[in-house]
């Protein structure tokens, strides 16, 4: 069952490299754009409906967590390839696209985190010997 996890990964990325490929033709780019991205943001969907219809057994979940997982040290490989020289040379639109995504993300990860009520993981608190306890 953890094939399926892997074939549906198969799936989404073949979809999000097609519709990269589309979109960078669009734009008039004659590249991928954000292929593996979209593979991504289609893979998470795909899984939400498809544990939602419980047409996903808690194998073919671990191989979608495997390649889930597996997503940073992919694009970090993917981004070695780029030639920010180039890209910085070509204007400031590069430096402002990583700077906006950064502070992008960064508001989002503080929205989330303040929208989330967690209950009771609340730590004891610290108890601190004092002279009269320490022997």
């Amino acid at each position: 069952m953890i094939i399926y996890g892997t074939a549906l990964l198969a799936i989404c990325h073949l979809l999000g490299i097609f519709l990269g490929d589309l979109l960078g033709t669009l734009i008039g780019a004659k590249t991928n754009v954000g292929g593996v991205g979209i593979a991504m943001i289609l893979l998470i969907c795909a899984r939400l409906w498809m544990h939602k219809k419980g047409w996903m057994p808690e194998q073919t979940e671990m191989g979608v967590a495997f390649w889930g997982a597996m997503y940073i040290p992919v694009v970090v490989a993917m981004a070695a390839q780029q030639n920010v020289l180039t890209a910085l040379r070509g204007g400031p639109v590069a430096l402002l696209a990583a700077v906006g995504s950064v502070v992008v993300c960064a508001c989002v990860i503080a929205l989330i985190n303040r929208g989330e009520k967690v209950e009771g993981t609340a730590l004891p608190p610290l108890e601190v010997p004092t002279p009269a306890t320490v022997r």
